[in-house]
């Protein structure tokens, strides 16, 4: 098997970055690369086909990874996706797939089915192309859950991978993190850690070369680069951790204001928004900063019926309906689509509580009805005369009386819109019309795709550039090196 498997310092230290920046690089090379990550927890996800024709839902990041690996997205390159839908629950997707929930309580013995079947998709990639790019979850040294690990250095044992740790500089503690991430692993996963990986640096790196020096001596692994901080480089993200750090510029004609959910899904559907030359796109989460807003948006959600109660609670369902008794837009996306209904039913308890039903906030004519069948879709439609695509992840089932204005699988009632497509503001004829529509903008002329390639090959000219591209391809091919030394720093009782 030839693969790599790119782990970090801690969640959000820039993995998914080098694994997509090395996605493009290798493929710029005439490698045939597939991403992978075992196990993504994350409520945004994308839909693509499985094998057999049919549609299933992966992690956005690793959608991503397959556009700058120039393949086609698969079930395997994630097979497992947990949703959180609380702070102790998870909807578990396997290969695509609905498959019930898992608990926290449940992390060893409630996952050994999960592991089997990740590592069964990640044999099987492996088989298909020349070099697998494996993207590792949180930190391979949480020691406390090692034992059920199948994501990092259980992966990483499972098909003798090399590992590159990825650290964030820009969180300060780097040196300590790489040398104590090492340190805390027992012999037989410290033998498959061949490197390290700096991001997000800013400054003189003449100024930073000693102490990469003195980790090489100090580990006997090399720094395979330092990728800059940039300020154009902006993927799509797997989870909200990024959220706070999305600011508007504050020079734009129009203010966009998407509400920031508790339990927020696919919120990269306003990345497109986010393009906009005449659009200040932030995202809120106080009814103060929805009075200035020219148009706001409600995202998607894994837990509609507990968002909309928290909406209520912060005194947003006033600032929404304020917002449209003055004349001014609202878009509802998927669960945000639901909660502007006039009723959402959850019968079997695919949310939650069995029984559970509540009023929605009533600026659309439509009710929802959860049930346990989750909706998979890629739709396409023309809307306003121009071409839309977009995809449908859902379990809510909308109905809309007769008569009722149809919106992209939902609704629209004046300036109120709602739609189940997720992704449509992608389609860059339809964002054109829908912001003459609702705000009086004239098209840009800006392409999302178009952004996106520049963005993957940005990403991937850094990579060129900062990192030792043919000694990582050379270690995805070689396999683990047989002369890492060990460091003796283990101490155990007894």
């Amino acid at each position: 098997m030839s693969g790599l498997l790119v782990a970090g310092t801690t969640s959000d230290a820039g993995k998914s970055i080098v694994t997509t920046g090395l996605c493009r690089a290798f493929a710029r090379r005439g490698v045939s690369v597939a991403p992978y990550k075992a196990q993504n927890m994350s409520n945004n996800s994308m839909v693509c086909h499985g094998a057999d024709g049919s549609t299933a839902e992966i992690g956005r990041a690793q959608w991503i990874q397959a556009r700058a690996a120039r393949v086609e997205p698969e079930p395997a390159m994630n097979p497992v996706l947990l949703k959180p839908g609380s702070d102790r629950r998870s909807h578990v997707v396997v290969m695509g797939r609905p498959a019930g929930e898992v608990s926290a309580s449940d992390f060893v013995d409630g996952r050994r089915h999960l592991a089997a079947a990740a590592h069964a998709a990640y044999d099987d990639l492996a088989s298909r192309f020349d070099v697998v790019v494996a993207e590792g979850a949180g930190s391979p040294a949480e020691i406390n859950l090692r034992s059920s690990d199948y994501v990092n250095l259980g992966l990483a044992r499972h098909a003798d991978l090399p590992v590159v740790v990825v650290g964030d500089i820009d969180r300060g503690g780097l040196f300590a993190a790489m040398f104590g991430t090492l340190a805390l692993l027992e012999p037989d996963d410290q033998r498959l850690v061949a490197g390290f990986v700096v991001n997000k640096f800013r400054g003189d790196l003449g100024l930073l070369r000693p102490g990469l020096d003195e980790l090489t001596a100090r580990t006997g692994r090399a720094v395979h680069g330092v990728l800059p901080w940039h300020p154009d480089l902006w993927l799509d993200s797997e989870d909200a951790l990024d959220l706070e750090g999305r600011r508007g510029r504050g020079d734009a004609r129009a203010r966009v204001a998407v509400v920031r959910l508790p339990r927020v899904s696919n919120f990269t559907d306003v990345d497109a928004l986010g393009l906009e030359p005449d659009l200040d796109v932030v995202f809120v989460s106080d009814p103060r900063d929805l009075a200035d807003a020219d148009l706001v948006v409600l995202p998607g959600t894994r837990a509609t019926i507990a968002d909309l109660a928290w909406l209520r609670g912060r005194g947003l369902d006033r600032a929404l309906t304020a917002h449209v008794a003055a004349g001014k837009p609202v878009l509802g996306l998927c669960g945000g689509f639901q909660m502007l209904g006039e009723r959402i039913e959850d019968p079997d308890g695919v949310e939650g509580a069995v029984g559970a039903g509540v009023e929605g906030l009533g600026l659309l004519p439509v009710h929802t009805r959860f049930q346990p069948e989750k909706v998979l879709r890629l739709p396409e439609a023309l809307v306003w005369d121009v071409p839309v695509a977009g995809y449908e992840i859902h379990h809510g089932r909308v109905t809309r009386p007769s008569g009722a204005e149809e919106f992209l699988g939902g609704a629209y009632d004046g300036q109120v819109y709602g739609t189940l497509w997720h992704g449509s503001l992608e389609s860059d004829a339809f964002r054109a019309a829908f912001l003459a529509r609702t705000l009086g903008l004239t098209p840009s002329g800006v392409s999302f795709s178009a952004a996106r390639e520049r963005r993957l090959d940005l990403l991937a000219d850094l990579v060129e550039e900062h990192l030792d591209v043919p000694a990582l391809l050379a270690l995805a091919r070689g396999g683990v090196p047989d002369d890492l030394p060990l460091l003796h720093t283990q101490v155990r009782p007894g």
